[in-house]
């Protein structure tokens, strides 16, 4: 399996915005389904938004209206801008790839911090 690795995180105030990059390595990167998601400890975890090969685009209650998923096929990057930031937005934000598009994430990042402050 190839990898993903997320960055961008960071301490923001509320009411900011904030955008997360993930940049695909060594996989077929083109042609899978691309989501964000996010964790805090004790609680599930949440889909945020998710993109697909022709660039549909869905998201979380959490998120419509708020954040928007893109790519950028040349730079082998998913993006994820997040605005009007709350601290319930606080968690860790992770990306991962669908590689058949057809609901199931195999391939995960590493994760990065996003809290918001008051």
């Amino acid at each position: 399996q190839g990898d993903l690795v997320e960055s961008g995180g960071g301490s923001v105030q509320s009411g900011g915005s904030l955008k997360l990059s993930c940049k695909a390595r060594g996989i077929v990167y083109q042609s899978y389904c691309m989501g964000w998601f996010r964790s805090v400890p004790g609680k599930e975890r949440e889909k945020i938004a998710t993109i697909g090969q022709y660039h549909s685009t869905n998201y979380g209650d959490s998120a419509k209206g708020r954040f928007t998923i893109s790519r950028d096929i040349g730079k082998n990057t998913v993006y994820l801008q997040m605005n009007n930031l709350e601290p319930e937005d606080t968690a860790t934000y992770y990306c991962a790839a669908d590689t058949t598009c057809l609901g199931e994430y195999t391939i995960w990042g590493l994760g990065t911090q996003v809290t918001v402050v008051s």
